[in-house]
């Protein structure tokens, strides 16, 4: 098999305020996403969510189902988004192929049987961020560039937080059962994302930092706003946030970073805001 995975129980703000950093680390950080040949999962236990990363290289690679989904084929009741932040790829659905290309993404809806996945130069090879929730309806394969996104700058060199919000995979753009995801661009000399920060009850999220420089660092904020823990990480890796937790980082220098997130509201407005001056 060209697959992996490992399963992600759920955890609970009392059990996560008494966690180590090991502990910490082991049940949200996903360090790992980019194997040769190979496709790498997380699912975990908050909105059935799956994560993970295929990067092909000297040959195609299929996406299998894995056994926690007891069904024949991977997307038979899910529905799957991904990013590309490698070179640029080909991804094959059903037959259909789609050029995806650098920061360009795809949405490839329930019930669709094979997907493919492919570089086209394997010294440049693509690297395929992939998203997937549970689904209810079948909605069309579609590819969505930045041109295609709805955009949104926010924050402010002064602040620290200058960014460009790009949704790709939200309902304004594109047709989805849960699933939502973008990118966020932070500006040369800002490092805060999502700040100030927030919650959202109804949505689970997930984050994968990429374009840290060499030598550089991302601190991910996480846990209840009176309670924050965090979690050093690195570059091309992600983290599993609980609908419960603040989701916000701090870099050491300008990055990028894709947000994917699954819950019962589809609203990308509804969040509870967490004053800066109140976090603890």
């Amino acid at each position: 098999m060209s697959t992996t995975y490992e399963t992600r129980y759920a955890s609970s703000p009392t059990e996560t305020k008494g966690m180590d950093t090991e502990a910490l680390r082991s049940n949200f950080l996903i360090e790992r996403l980019f194997e040769e040949n190979k496709i790498t999962l997380v699912y975990t236990h908050y909105d059935r969510y799956i994560a993970g990363g295929v990067m092909p290289i000297a040959q195609e690679v299929v996406l299998e189902t894995i056994d926690p989904l007891k069904a024949p084929y991977f997307l038979e009741r899910r529905e799957l988004g991904l990013i590309n932040i490698g070179g640029a790829g080909i991804v094959k659905v059903d037959g259909e192929s789609f050029d995806i290309g650098f920061k360009e993404a795809l949405y490839i809806g329930k019930g669709k049987k094979e997907v493919i996945f492919a570089s086209k130069d394997q010294n440049n090879p693509a690297k395929f961020y992939i998203n997937s929730a549970p689904a209810h309806h079948a909605y069309p394969t579609k590819k969505v560039t930045k041109a295609d996104a709805e955009i949104v700058e926010l924050g402010s060199l002064e602040t620290a937080n200058h960014r460009v919000i790009n949704k790709l995979l939200v309902s304004s753009v594109v047709e989805t059962c849960q699933l939502q995801m973008g990118m966020t661009e932070l500006k040369t000399g800002s490092v805060w994302n999502t700040m100030p920060a927030h919650t959202h009850d109804r949505r689970m999220e997930v984050y994968c930092y990429f374009e840290v420089p060499q030598g550089q660092a991302v601190c991910h904020f996480m846990g209840q706003p009176q309670e924050t823990r965090h979690i050093w990480m690195q570059n091309e890796q992600a983290v599993i946030s609980p609908p419960w937790s603040v989701h916000a980082g701090a870099a050491t220098s300008n990055y990028t970073f894709i947000w994917g997130m699954a819950g019962e509201n589809m609203d990308y407005g509804d969040m509870d805001g967490c004053a800066i001056t109140e976090l603890r």
